[in-house]
């Protein structure tokens, strides 16, 4: 399944709970349903994957948790705030550039519409 594939069933996924649950809720409520609904799609899931920072030929294993990664392809950062700024943006850029994944999501469960707190972020090609 490509990037592609699977950002299109976490977009479809991440709506149907937005109207279901609705805005407001922790995001780690967000996040544990999510998984289990992308799990029920067949999809792998990993959620708050360790991911290392390698700097000057050392690596500290405190660099961040990934809220969720499925496929080991795609990763997924959850939100539950009135608004995005743009260092959540830049957030999931460095998280990108730092596990070496093409494609992520920005997912605000927090706004009143679900397609206005989605954010599909890419790093290079795909």
């Amino acid at each position: 399944m490509t990037e592609n594939e699977i950002g299109d069933i976490v977009v479809e996924v991440s709506i149907q709970l937005h109207k279901e649950l609705g805005p407001g809720l922790f995001e780690t409520v967000y996040e544990a349903v999510l998984a289990r609904l992308l799990e029920k799609r067949g999809l792998i899931v990993q959620r708050q994957v360790a991911i290392p920072v390698n700097f000057a030929g050392e690596q500290f294993d405190e660099g961040f948790h990934a809220d969720i990664i499925v496929e080991g392809k795609v990763i997924l950062e959850l939100k539950s705030i009135e608004k995005l700024h743009p260092v959540h943006k830049k957030q999931l850029i460095t998280y990108l550039k730092l596990s070496g994944l093409k494609l992520g999501y920005l997912l605000n469960f927090g706004e009143e519409l679900m397609k206005t707190g989605i954010e599909r972020i890419i790093n290079g090609k795909l």
